[in-house]
């Protein structure tokens, strides 16, 4: 056995995802948490050197995990899965920078998940997002946060995606080589901060309605704040410093998915004078609260439910037919027999 150097687990972590510039910054913000998770058991348990690690703690830690360890609360198989799976990859880089016994990372099986626990069924109705864009155009119109979800539920795209917008990549007019009526372009720019989810493929030209296009340009001819990211680039979702984060992007979601927001009762029996998720870093545990990806599945759905082709939302939101319909189709098993019926005349 290789001998080993200490190291304590914040540091590791550091190392080993200053190392991960393979990864987008939705992957990185995901492992990070998972991490800090980690490195909270470390410190809970007094454990400061990784070379102590055995089989025995990586049990412990994952029992923690589950049992609700750093989120207060127990999480699904699914989300477990997830983070283990992130540790294993993290001790497998401990191994390479001789921090912790070869193979130990083989001490912490994943949980096996069943086909029905595999995916959230988590989405935003589509509709309630048109009542939400409704609110925000009459309230809010413009806005980033008007911007923000209106792209998301016409385009149907990941976060990752517009947040990589720059001006120049929006054809507003339609009159690009080509064209037929405005666009958006995502474009796979990896080295300057903002890649796609499958990379160069994942390139595309997404048609946008003349009204959506309206409301582009109004936002950027009026509240959009002029500014360049770190690399020189002028993104679309801008702020003082420059690029939007992901995190803006889900909090954002957050706020405007929940209907106390838009001054609605609360479904939940909260008073919003008292209820603490309409603190800024709470309103993600919100029970009506969504998240990018809900927005995505909802708009899958509406695709679905209006029996729109197949190849045309294959290639829209850049994603295999098995993948949509495992992980954002949300209809029901009787909603889908009902459009077969009707469908082949029943």
């Amino acid at each position: 056995m290789t001998d080993l150097e200490p190291i304590e687990p914040s540091k590791a972590v550091d190392l080993y995802l200053r190392g991960r510039d393979d990864i987008s910054e939705n992957t990185r913000e995901s492992q990070l948490y998972d991490l800090r998770a980690f490195v909270a058991w470390t410190d809970e348990a007094g454990l400061t050197n990784m070379n102590e690690l055995s089989g025995r703690d990586l049990y412990e830690f994952r029992v923690w995990r589950r049992d609700g360890g750093y989120s207060g609360e127990e999480i699904e198989t699914v989300t477990l899965r997830g983070t283990l799976a992130t540790v294993r990859a993290f001790l497998r880089f401990c191994v390479t920078i001789d921090a912790v016994e070869d193979e130990l990372w083989d001490k912490l099986p994943l949980p096996v998940a069943g086909r029905d626990e595999q995916v959230s069924d988590s989405t935003l109705d589509p509709d309630r997002a048109v009542a939400i864009l409704e609110h925000l155009d009459k309230y809010k119109y413009a806005s980033r946060q008007h911007v923000i979800l209106l792209l998301l539920w016409h385009t149907g795209c990941r976060s990752g995606a517009i947040r990589g917008l720059d001006i120049g990549d929006l054809d507003l007019d339609g009159t690009r080589a080509r064209g037929e009526g405005p666009a958006v372009h995502f474009v796979h720019r990896p080295e300057t901060g903002t890649p796609l989810k499958n990379k160069a493929p994942g390139t595309r030209w997404n048609a946008i309605s003349q009204e959506v296009a309206t409301v582009l340009r109004d936002y950027i001819d009026g509240p959009r704040k002029e500014a360049t990211d770190e690399h020189g680039r002028r993104p679309l979702l801008s702020t003082r410093q420059g690029r939007i984060s992901s995190s803006s992007i889900r909090s954002t979601l957050y706020r405007v998915t929940r209907p106390c927001w838009r001054g609605e009762a609360c479904p939940h029996d909260e008073d919003p004078d008292t209820c603490e998720f309409t603190d800024s870093g709470h309103m993600s545990r919100c029970p009506s609260a969504r998240s990018p990806h809900d927005v995505r599945s909802g708009r899958v759905t509406a695709y679905r439910r209006a029996n729109v082709k197949r190849d045309l939302v294959e290639d829209r939101l850049n994603a295999s037919d098995d993948v949509l319909d495992k992980h954002y189709d949300r209809r029901s098993e009787r909603e889908r027999a009902a459009q077969r019926r009707r469908y082949f005349d029943l």
